[in-house]
């Protein structure tokens, strides 16, 4: 497989002050920082596959950052990837809070931490991915202790709003063949909180009416009250949608960060093969290319173990072997 160097002297000298206010700052030798990619964007855009992708094309772990998916439970509910998603990549920090626990972004901040601490530990690259931009800006922003660690490598899949919302429209629908309903009615609670913990999660309020219901009224009444609780969810994952949108643009102009802006709105127009080849022309690839010029920065040189490569390495190596800065920009506008 393709290995990268990932290593840097961890060990940060100590501050050395003396009588009289001289300060040693100024001689402590520069420390170059860990790589960390991070994979932004509105809820439905593949924000999980282009980290999945990416793992299988280098070695790397995927940290989770969506705040929502961190609760155990609601698998369906909060569109958690599934066993078979993950292709034998590790993830963290996915379904392992309590329930009814609130997991804030200075939490998010500790766990994430140490997550991406220890997979650099092994060597590997942290892939931090997840819709919560808040929890990302806490982060990246807000940690000072991170911010002297890491460099980091912003990914933002985008695609078409209208494209966006017809898809998530129909992934709800999918949603609820899956077992939806019946998974968010174990977490009703007549006297719950949906101020708290996964009950936050959209699904669960937006059902309310239909639990506390069905079981009073006649079977058209039931059926027109979960209709209106599933639109109700549409309704509200395409706010969320927009709601990202807006705080990933308002990220970038604010805080300046240098987002590679990568548009997905071709492969969701297409459909079976031709539309995973538009996903690997216009997100995987690029995505790709964006990461390996990354990690050769300040000198990480990647090479090939003495194990034959899999065929996903083999192509992520031709790939950045034969592309260069100006095809980047061109691919990613």
């Amino acid at each position: 497989m393709m290995r990268i160097s990932l290593s840097a002297c961890k060990e940060v000298p100590p501050l050395v002050s003396f009588p009289g206010g001289l300060n040693m700052d100024p001689f402590i030798p520069w420390r170059r920082k860990d790589k960390v990619v991070i994979v932004m964007g509105a809820t439905g855009t593949g924000k999980s596959r282009l980290s999945i992708d990416l793992a299988t094309r280098f070695p790397a772990e995927i940290v989770n950052s969506d705040k929502m998916q961190v609760y155990k439970g609601l698998d369906i509910a909060t569109n958690k990837v599934t066993e078979e998603e993950c292709l034998g990549i590790p993830h963290h920090l996915l379904g392992f809070v309590d329930p009814n626990e609130d997991f804030t972004a200075h939490d998010f901040q500790n766990h994430a931490s140490l997550a991406v601490e220890s997979i650099i530990r092994k060597g590997r690259l942290p892939i931090i991915a997840g819709g919560s931009n808040s929890y990302i800006k806490a982060l990246v922003n807000d940690d000072l202790e991170f911010q002297s660690k890491y460099d980091c490598c912003f990914l933002w899949v985008d695609a078409s709003v209208s494209i966006l919302h017809s898809f998530v429209t129909k992934r709800v629908d999918k949603m609820v063949e899956a077992g939806l309903v019946d998974e968010v009615r174990e977490f009703f609670n007549p006297k719950g909180d949906y101020s708290r913990g996964i009950r936050r999660a959209i699904g669960v309020p937006e059902m309310d009416q239909f639990f506390r219901n069905e079981k009073q009224v006649d079977e058209e009444t039931g059926r027109k009250l979960l209709e209106e609780g599933i639109d109700k969810i549409k309704s509200n994952t395409c706010k969320l949608a927009c709601c990202q949108l807006r705080n990933i643009l308002r990220l970038q102009e604010q805080l300046g960060w240098n987002m590679h802006h990568l548009d997905a709105t071709e492969a969701f127009l297409k459909r079976g093969a031709e539309s995973d080849e538009a996903w690997e022309r216009l997100v995987a690839r690029p995505g790709t290319m964006i990461v390996g010029q990354f990690l050769e920065e300040d000198e990480f040189v990647s090479t090939l173990s003495t194990t034959p490569p899999s065929s996903s390495v083999i192509a992520a190596a031709s790939v950045l072997a034969t592309t260069n800065a100006t095809a980047v920009a061109a691919a990613t506008h």
